[in-house]
Parts: structure tokens; C-alpha cells; sequence
């Protein structure tokens, strides 16, 4: 019953996204999940350039970012969309944590400030997404506050999703934990920083709004 209630969903949704020009994605998840490494594969891929920086540290990416114009192609079909890369969501954000990971005082409440800035700006761009790929780190608990509260505001807003399952080389990984967390939604377990499955990736894309 629930394939069904998918199948059908992802049938409406894809009649909408015939009558868009372009799509805006949007790559969600908590810091540190994957989400830039997932954007720099997707646009090397296609573009052949990368989307942005890195970093071992939390909330690297502090600011929105956008790339337009991006097309890809798969069995013949094709879609354009607008990627966009946003800050990783987090519950709760103290400046300590950075100085743990080695930033001084001073840049350390200067992240924390950018960070939670970025937080905000990310849920008031849930608004504007025609589409979202949930990026997760495979080897962490799944049913963390930071990802429910994730994915509670993506069911009330109606928004279609794809769930990434990331990191995928590394032997502490479970897919089916994520699947286990969300069977609402499809999931699809990728390592973006070496591309293990990216193509089943690029295949879920379709599946949602080709």
C-alpha cells in the first residue's frame, strides 16, 4: 500500500514539474553530512567545475549557493534545475565546538554567528524549493532531533523528496537504518566523495521531476 501511495505521489508531482522551466533544488541535511561534496559531484559531473568549499569542520557552508542553469541527462530524458546548496540545519549551535576543531575564540563566535544566520536562511528557503535531496550521513543515527525536525518541515510543506544515504565507503554505513527511519521516501546510498552510486542517484533525480 505504501508503493502505491508513492508511486502516486511522485506521479503528481511529476506532472507539476513538466510545466516548470526549470527546477529549483535544494540539497538539505544536517552539517557535515555531505551536502557540498554531493553539489561539487553533481556540477563536476556536468559542468565541470565545483560548486564550493569543503571542510572536516561543521557549518563550512554559512551562505546559500546557488547554480544555475544545470542539465543533465539520463536514458534519453533531460532535466534543467537550479542547485542550491544551503547551510547544514542544526537544533542547536555553540561557538565552543569550533574551538574544539581548533578555531580561536574570536572566529569560533563569529562562525557560530554565520552559522545560525545560515540555519534561518535555510528554512525560509524551504519556500522557494520546487524539489529537495535530504543528504545524511550513513554511519550516524538516523533519527536524530536535527533530521526529523529536517524532514517534518519538508512533509508540511508538501515538498517532494529524495533521501541521500552518504558515505557509503566507510564500513560503519547502513543504508537500511536510513530506510528504516524514512520509508516514506525513497533512499538512495551514494558516496559523493568518490561517486560509489551516483549514477542510482542521478536515476532517483528522474524518477522524482524528470
Amino acid at each position: 500500500m505504501l508503493d502505491i501511495v508513492k508511486k502516486f505521489i511522485n506521479k503528481v508531482f511529476r506532472n507539476l514539474f513538466k510545466r516548470k522551466k526549470h527546477v529549483k533544488l535544494g540539497l538539505y541535511g544536517p552539517p557535515n553530512g555531505g551536502k557540498t561534496t554531493l553539489a561539487n559531484r553533481v556540477c563536476q559531473d556536468w559542468l565541470g567545475e565545483d560548486m564550493g568549499k569543503t571542510s572536516n569542520v561543521a557549518h563550512e557552508t554559512r551562505e546559500i549557493q546557488i547554480k544555475e542553469q544545470i542539465n543533465i541527462k539520463n536514458k534519453g530524458k533531460e532535466i534543467s534545475f537550479n542547485l542550491v546548496d544551503t547551510p547544514g540545519i542544526a537544533t542547536k549551535i555553540d561557538y565552543e565546538e569550533f574551538i574544539r576543531s581548533g578555531l580561536k575564540e574570536k572566529q569560533a563566535k563569529q562562525r557560530a554567528k554565520e552559522a545560525t544566520k545560515g540555519v534561518i536562511d535555510s528554512i525560509k528557503w524551504l519556500d522557494e524549493m520546487d524539489t529537495v535531496v535530504v543528504v545524511l550521513d550513513a554511519t550516524k543515527d538516523p533519527y536524530s532531533q536535527v533530521n526529523v525536525t529536517i524532514i517534518g518541515n519538508l512533509q508540511a510543506r508538501n515538498i517532494p523528496v529524495l533521501v541521500v544515504a552518504n558515505k557509503i565507503d566507510l564500513k560503519k554505513a547502513s543504508i537500511k537504518k536510513v530506510q528504516s527511519a524514512f520509508p516514506q521516501y525513497e533512499v538512495v546510498g551514494i558516496s559523493a566523495k568518490y561517486g560509489n552510486n551516483i549514477d542510482e542517484f542521478y536515476e532517483g533525480l528522474f524518477a522524482l521531476v524528470g
